[in-house]
């Protein structure tokens, strides 16, 4: 760790001198020591990966609340830091995830329209601000949930925000697959899948209940993503496991790494995690309800032949193997 921490100071130092990114310093300076790992170099590349549990605030009235929930992101971040990750990865709503009884406008026993006045936008701003220059400060690319307020008269997104190792908003996914709840009284919609790049892995993002629809995972194979993001909230253990199956699932039908990020509450049940292309937990935070971390490496074998075979058993390769005939007729009473 100790050397991992002195290798990140050199990229930290060489960045503002030349006025690159930190991912170009980060590449000058392991090709000058020759541990260049990009894909002229190797077949197999890789990331340290950190997958956050955190607290639920659920009250976007509550300006110190929404102070508090900055304050933990950013703890976390230097955490991760400190165990060398290069991205990390927060729950949906981890700058606030509201309640849908406190936003209703005929709340609380009745769920309708919400009312988003009622949101201490101020705030919030201000705390996605020092986010971003934590982000820049550590060379840490983060990627969060928050709210992302729309013009008025229309509905917010539930959002993830993408920030970059320099601290810019390089891109922010919406979730699509909207509850019945968050698409009757809450938020908009979003139109497509989102991807990114970080030391030569591509990243995907989904978010909320998305993990009941394979097709957005499936899309995203086909995207050519190596690791989803996935991002969800909750406060109930019991609605935990669903999500966590689906997760390996998604990992192993697809080939790739899912990261699932759910707030701490949840953990009890399902703590956050990193799922492994194989389908099982590489690494998993601690499963006692509260705000913790969870580092490891996440690698890709371009020449695995797992997901190009799959790519083509989901083509049309069968086709022309296929024998006319009802197989009801051909049965003949025996086997």
């Amino acid at each position: 760790m100790t050397q991992n921490g002195n290798f990140k100071r050199r990229v930290r130092a060489r960045a503002p001198k030349t006025g690159e990114s930190y991912t170009a310093a980060l590449r000058h300076i392991r090709q000058a020591s020759g541990h260049d790992t990009s894909p002229n170099h190797t077949d197999t590349q890789s990331l340290r990966l950190a997958v956050a549990q955190t607290s639920l605030f659920s009250d976007p009235r509550d300006g110190t609340a929404l102070r508090s929930s900055g304050v933990e992101i950013r703890r976390l971040m230097r955490e991760a830091d400190k165990e060398g990750a290069r991205l990390i990865h927060f729950p949906e709503g981890a700058t606030c995830s509201p309640n849908k009884r406190i936003m209703s406008q005929s709340g609380p026993e009745n769920i309708g329209p919400s009312d988003w006045t009622r949101f201490d936008w101020a705030v919030l701003g201000e705390e996605l601000e020092e986010i971003g220059r934590l982000a820049r400060e550590l060379g840490l690319w983060a990627v969060f949930g928050s709210v992302h307020r729309l013009t008025p008269p229309h509905r917010p997104h539930n959002s993830l925000y993408v920030v970059s190792d320099r601290g810019e908003l390089v891109t922010r996914y919406d979730e699509r697959m909207l509850s019945n709840t968050k698409i009757s009284f809450m938020y908009s919609p979003g139109k497509g899948p989102v991807t990114f790049e970080v030391e030569h892995l591509r990243f995907g993002c989904a978010l909320g209940m998305e993990a009941h629809y394979p097709e957005i995972f499936t899309e995203y194979e086909r995207l050519d993503v190596d690791c989803v993001l996935f991002s969800t909230t909750g406060e109930i253990p019991s609605a935990a496991p669903p999500f966590a199956a689906e997760a390996l699932g998604h990992a192993a039908s697809n080939t790739y790494w899912v990261s699932y990020a759910a707030h701490a509450p949840q953990s009890v049940a399902i703590p956050a995690g990193i799922a492994a292309p194989d389908g099982r937990w590489k690494a998993q935070c601690p499963a006692d309800g509260a705000p913790a971390l969870i580092v490891t490496d996440i690698s890709v074998d371009r020449k695995h032949p797992a997901r190009p075979w799959r790519r083509t058993a989901r083509s049309d390769l069968y086709e022309a193997q296929k024998i006319d005939g009802d197989p009801r007729s051909d049965a003949r009473n025996s086997f």
